[in-house]
């Protein structure tokens, strides 16, 4: 998925019209490649490069890859935004996402300790795990995981003033640094103990430090990752999401943590967006909304990682330009989160509107993870073998850990 890819999708990335420029650095890719490393990508052998391309070749123009990134997961092609003529292919896929999120709302009345949006994503797996839906369902689901979560988080800005966006992402700022570094230092270590070759290796720190799918579909790119690479990094990020969303909530409880510091361990430790709502808005609506922030300022962090490995990767090849779209790896829903913020902070709508918003907001949320979790593909974590998903564990488990002791030595908790 996002997954969208992105979230993944990312959830800043997508469209079928970026599929084509990954599968050409895939083919690429595999015909510099021995033909026994093709059938186990990713993992190091002597005097082969990960990336797979000589050194000197200069780095094309970045084209996100969470198509790819969602086809690895769901097996389908990523979203897009439907044409008003294109509208009538996303309806079955939007009327099951409602349908499913409908159920789990009203679930989440009944049991408020697990709330609607882990519901949702738990109902969509069950639906797809028991039978496999016609592809006629694919593109309302692809369009509800990504779109409908991104409207979902501008709808909640209206119930967020700017002040308290701002105190609260920069009350975060030392926590989210510290977890950002001790991931991809340990991702580096991790690579080499485990044998991970240098390109999985960067795109699951990646995934685990920053935004899941979006971090990887825009880092990919960048250090020329063929999408089988891609595949099973998401698939690695992927898993500890949906893990994240069930465990987190239990053991913020069983800590004894505040609505505030369980927001700010979930924003920062929690990689997927969608992930972090699910399980922040089941801990409590204080929570939901301080995880929120605090993700999407996690979320700005990928243009500064994807800046530094693109200078890095020109200087290793000796490369004059890098070559990276900055509107492509500009996750553009933020500012619309901001505005909507913006608005909240002028006083112009009555509260009654404003609170309509937030609301319909809450709801579509639900209605993502459902889409997400019916666009879940079990059977693809178990081909991605298990040193990716050993490896992403392990970085989930350092980042979480990491969270909670600067938080308990800021006093925080």
């Amino acid at each position: 998925m996002y997954l969208q890819a992105e979230e993944h999708g990312g959830w800043n990335s997508g469209g079928g019209g970026y599929v084509q420029g990954l599968r050409a650095v895939r083919d690429e890719v595999q015909g510099r490649r021995d033909p026994d490393e093709d059938r186990r990508p990713g993992l190091h052998r002597p005097g082969h490069q990960a990336t797979g391309h000589p050194r000197g070749r200069e780095v094309t123009a970045l084209e996100p890859a969470s198509t790819e990134a969602v086809e690895a997961v769901t097996g389908s092609e990523g979203a897009e935004s439907p044409s008003v003529d294109g509208w009538k292919q996303h309806v079955p896929g939007i009327a099951l996402s409602l349908v499913v999120a409908t159920a789990a709302y009203f679930l989440g009345r009944l049991f408020p300790l697990v709330g609607g949006p882990v519901f949702g994503i738990l109902l969509g797996i069950a639906i797809v795990s028991i039978r496999k839906l016609p592809s006629a369902f694919d593109p309302g689901i692809r369009f509800s995981g990504k779109k409908l979560l991104q409207l979902a988080i501008v709808l909640l800005g209206f119930g967020l003033s700017l002040g308290k966006v701002w105190r609260t992402g920069s009350e975060s700022l030392v926590v989210m640094l510290s977890t950002l570094a001790v991931c991809l230092l340990g991702a580096v270590v991790l690579g080499r103990v485990m044998g991970v070759g240098t390109s999985l290796t960067t795109l699951i720190g990646a995934g685990t430090g920053i935004c899941g799918a979006s971090a990887i579909a825009a880092v990919a790119p960048v250090i020329q990752a063929d999408d089988v690479d891609v595949a099973y990094s998401i698939s690695a990020v992927f898993l500890f999401n949906i893990l994240a969303v069930l465990i987190f909530p239990a053991a913020g409880r069983a800590l004894g943590m505040s609505q505030v510091a369980f927001g700010l361990w979930a924003g920062t430790a929690i990689n997927d967006t969608s992930s972090v709502v699910a399980a922040a808005f089941s801990y409590g609506p204080v929570a939901g909304t301080t995880a929120t922030v605090v993700k999407l300022a996690r979320t700005m962090m990928i243009i500064p990682m994807v800046a530094g490995i693109a200078a890095w990767r020109s200087w290793r090849l000796r490369a004059h330009d890098a070559g990276i779209s900055w509107r492509s790896v500009m996750p553009w829903f933020i500012v619309w989160f901001l505005a909507a913020s913006a608005i909240a902070s002028l006083g112009v709508l009555p509260a009654s509107v404003t609170g309509a918003l937030t609301q319909t907001g809450k709801f579509l949320i639900i209605v993502a993870l459902s889409a997400i979790g019916l666009s879940v593909d079990i059977h693809r974590f178990v081909r991605a073998g298990w040193r990716p998903l050993a490896m992403g564990a392990m970085l989930w488990a350092m980042v979480a850990f990491t969270s909670l002791f600067v938080q308990s030595i800021a006093g925080k908790l």
